[in-house]
This record gives C-alpha cells, sequence and structure tokens, in this order.
C-alpha cells in the first residue's frame, strides 16, 4: 500500500495537476473535530487549505503551507471541502473551492494567485449561479476552460429543482436522492468558465451518464450512479469523467467525444479504500498517468481524518482503465 504524501497534516480529495513540469496538489485540510459522525457531513469541518507539490512522484513532497484562510473569505460560515485549481490564459492560477454560506447553502467561490502554491485571494463574493460542492477544472487543448461539481446528499444536489439550480429546498437537505423502478440518477453539473476565469459562461448544465444500452444511469443502480468528486481529464482525444459512487465506495469513469458527454459509463478505476469517502484526480506526468486519492489508514480508519497517495494507473490498447484495488 502506498504510503502518504505528507504525515504532518491530514489531507483529503487531491486535485493534481503539472505547472511548469512540476506536480502540484490541491487537497482539502482534514481536522481534528468533536462533531459526530452524520450523513450531512458535519464531521469535515476544514477552515483552511494547503498546496503540496512534488518534482515527480516518489520525489519528496513540499508542503507549501496555508495558501488559504476561511476567515478570509467574508461569504462563507463553514466547510472548506474539497478544491481545485487551474491556470488561466493569462498565466494566473484560480483556485475553485466549495463552502457552505451564512445561510448553510454550499456555494463555490473562486480565489487567485500568480503562484500555482499561493497564497490565494478569494473574491468577495461566490461565482454568480454556482452551487453544490467538490469543483473540478479542466482546461482543454483549445483553452476553454470548464468547471465539473456537485454531490448529493451532504453536497446539496438533491435540493435543486432544476439542472442550473433554481429553488432550493432545504427539506431535502442531507441523505436524500431519487429511487424507485425507473427513476434517473441525478447527473453532475458543468458550467464553461468565462474568459477571466470568474464567471460561467452561459448555463448550467447537467452531464448525463448512460450505460450500455444508451439510457440514463437509474438512481437505485448505487454502483454507478454519481455521488461526488467529480474529475475530467482527457488521453488519446477521449474525455474521462470519474466520480466516486458514495455509498458503495468506488471510484468510477465514464467517456465522451465532448467535454459536455453525454458519457458513456466504462468500468471502476478503484476499488473501495479504508474509510467512507473516496476522492481523487488523475494527471500524466513524465509519459506516466497517476492516481491521486485518499485513504484513513494513517488515522486506523476516523473517516474524517484522510491522507493524501498516489499511484499509477495503465489503460489497456482500447483505452480501457485497469482497475485498482488499494
Amino acid at each position: 500500500m502506498p504510503p502518504p504524501l505528507v504525515t504532518n497534516i491530514y489531507t483529503a480529495d487531491p486535485s493534481a495537476h503539472v505547472f511548469n513540469n512540476r506536480i502540484y496538489v490541491y487537497p482539502s485540510h482534514d481536522r481534528e473535530t468533536k462533531i459526530p459522525f452524520n450523513d450531512r457531513g458535519d464531521q469535515y469541518d476544514m477552515v483552511d487549505y494547503h498546496v503540496l507539490s512534488m518534482d515527480r512522484v516518489g520525489a519528496s513532497t513540499t508542503d507549501h503551507g496555508i495558501a488559504m484562510r476561511m476567515e478570509d473569505v467574508k461569504w462563507v460560515k463553514k466547510q472548506l471541502w474539497a478544491p481545485d485549481c487551474a491556470r488561466g490564459n493569462d498565466g494566473r492560477f484560480y483556485l475553485y473551492f466549495p463552502a457552505r454560506d451564512h445561510e448553510g447553502i454550499f456555494r463555490i467561490g473562486v480565489a487567485v494567485s500568480d503562484k500555482p502554491e499561493g497564497p490565494f485571494t478569494p473574491d468577495p463574493e461566490p461565482i454568480p449561479g454556482s452551487f453544490s460542492i467538490d469543483p473540478a477544472s479542466f482546461v482543454d487543448e483549445d483553452g476553454s476552460s470548464y468547471l465539473y461539481f456537485g454531490g448529493i446528499w451532504g453536497g446539496q444536489l438533491q435540493c435543486y429543482s432544476s439542472p442550473s439550480g433554481g429553488t432550493f429546498d432545504p427539506s431535502q437537505d442531507g441523505p436524500h436522492e431519487p429511487s424507485g423502478p425507473g427513476v434517473r440518477a441525478l447527473c453532475p453539473r458543468v458550467g464553461k468558465l468565462s474568459a477571466d476565469m470568474h464567471t460561467f459562461d452561459g448555463p448550467v448544465q447537467e452531464i448525463v451518464i448512460l450505460d450500455e444500452n444508451g439510457q440514463p444511469l437509474l438512481a437505485d443502480d448505487h454502483d454507478r450512479r454519481f455521488f461526488e468528486a467529480s474529475w475530467m481529464h482527457k488521453k488519446d482525444g477521449v474525455y474521462y469523467f470519474s466520480y466516486s459512487t458514495g455509498d458503495t465506495h468506488f471510484i468510477v469513469y465514464a467517456t465522451s467525444t465532448s467535454p459536455t458527454g453525454p458519457f458513456t459509463y466504462r468500468g471502476k478505476i478503484l476499488e473501495p479504500v479504508v474509510g467512507w469517502t473516496t476522492h481523487h484526480s488523475i494527471v500524466e506526468h513524465e509519459g506516466k498517468w497517476w492516481l491521486f486519492y485518499h485513504d484513513c489508514e494513517l488515522s486506523k480508519g476516523v473517516s474524517h481524518l484522510r491522507s493524501v497517495k498516489v499511484r499509477e494507473i495503465k489503460y489497456d490498447e482500447q483505452g480501457k482503465i485497469i482497475t485498482e484495488t488499494p
């Protein structure tokens, strides 16, 4: 089993990118809390972000320290959850992060730095029209930038009345989701980012995930339906959208010829790890593809005290990702 990247702090939800030929990892920063475990995720009570980096996988990991604090973001009340970072066409770095606002609703914010390790200066308000959790950025080869996001249960995706958001229903906050014969699963969301990387360029839309028969995945198909932890990478012209199945604890993926789908389910990337949550990213560096993920081995199974790890993944001749076992 691979070792944690760092052991001086607990880290989770790693978003890895290569900037200037160096790997940068943008994780959540877990901390000790006395908040009881619940299905809203209140025990995941993070208050700041660190940035990690390394020359290559296997080299020593640098913890660059605190990149942004909760108290620096006026609209945030609590819970700085899984972030990501993108480099804009202006050469600056944009940190995307979810948090609960002062009404208890998750929004997505953006903060800016001239350096990939930060520190990051947040915008005074969340991205207009943003909602839910787990933003994942993707910059395509033509320079177009996208933000994928969403999460059910504590991530509140099930609280919204339309693909672009609409009305928020607080009665659905918590461990709720659609169910029943023939009922479609909830879909993750994607928004194309504006040129300045601070807003959406047009309406947010659903990412539809289809089964082998070309039908949308069903809500009761918990081994395949979307739960949280969106990620996008591109290999050989194919878009790979990967995500967590939540209560069944798999990392799975679907593919498309378009960054906005529809996507067809392809299989598992990672079997369940130690701990309840599973969250990942995939990045190419020095000719190999790497899976960054977390588990709770270091904390001996405490689900809100996680540690980021990394392992190589491989593809077969048809482009299918070979499933990894922790």
